[in-house]
């Protein structure tokens, strides 16, 4: 992985890999970059074994959804604006993350409407058509259900809300962590029900999301998984919190670092 701090498209990679010839551009997104590092990492990992050449461009800050949800359009603006001057001139962009991906790819175009700017329109709408989260980039765009994954372990996923409604990942997670070789998937009771983290609800509304995240941690132990897995960390933050102090002895993990890992590990 390459860091830099201007992008440039069309690097060479790998002949016979369908990444090969492709420059993505991580978006790696604030609670990874603070707290989860190790997900970016394995996002490098698996974007490169298929010939990506990835790069992590330094001038990317937060995509700006916390404000966003609150209300508070203008003072979202900068961060848009911050992001388009990131990801200008990328193949693609990749995120690990279901929530901040439609955060760019649907609240970046209206944010930039509510502006007036029909520059920062035009910008906005060609640089937020290319993020993708990475079950869809995987799958969509290189066509790949088999990434050469192997994690031999019994594990449950749980759907992120965002990625489960907002940007309508469906079965591609499903069909990445059936190809993991060694790996027994379990499912997950009440699947689709929030885990109760939904960004500032879990401040402005506690006692019901620690409810929700109860009855999730709750039907995570039923599975008598060894793991649970999701595609975002601030639900697995919230959900792991609960296990880890029921002394549950379930982990929970990244979809990103289980595709990511191999029988050579």
């Amino acid at each position: 992985m390459t860091t830099t701090t201007a992008p440039h498209s069309g690097a060479a990679a790998a002949p016979g890999r369908p990444g090969a010839g492709m420059t993505v551009g991580l978006f790696i997104t604030c609670i990874n970059d603070v707290m989860f590092p190790q997900t970016g990492q394995a996002v490098v990992k698996i974007l490169e074994r298929l010939g990506c050449s990835v790069e992590f461009p330094k001038a990317q800050t937060c995509c700006g959804q916390m404000t966003t949800n609150s209300g508070y359009f203008d003072e979202s603006i900068p961060a848009v604006k911050q992001y388009v001057k990131a990801f200008s001139g990328y193949d693609y962009v990749v995120a690990p993350s279901g929530s901040c991906t439609g955060a760019v790819r649907e609240q970046h175009p209206m944010l930039a409407r509510h502006t007036g700017d029909k520059g920062l329109i035009r910008e906005v709408d060609e640089v937020s058509s290319k993020i993708f989260d990475l079950p869809e980039f995987l799958v969509d765009v290189l066509g790949v259900d088999d990434v050469g994954g192997y994690f031999p372990h019994r594990v449950t996923y749980h759907p992120s809300c965002h990625g489960l409604r907002f940007i309508k990942l469906g079965d591609k997670p499903y069909r990445l962590l059936s190809h993991v070789k060694g790996m027994t998937m379990v499912p997950l009771p009440a699947d689709e029900q929030c885990c109760g983290f939904g960004g500032t609800f879990c401040v402005k509304n506690p006692d019901m999301s620690a409810a929700m995240a109860n009855d999730k941690a709750r039907h995570v132990r039923e599975t008598e998984a060894e793991y649970v897995v999701a595609g975002d960390n601030s639900c697995l933050l919230n959900i792991g919190g609960v296990l880890s102090r029921q002394n549950s002895g379930v982990k929970a993990i990244h979809l990103a670092e289980i595709l990511a890992n191999t029988e050579e590990d």
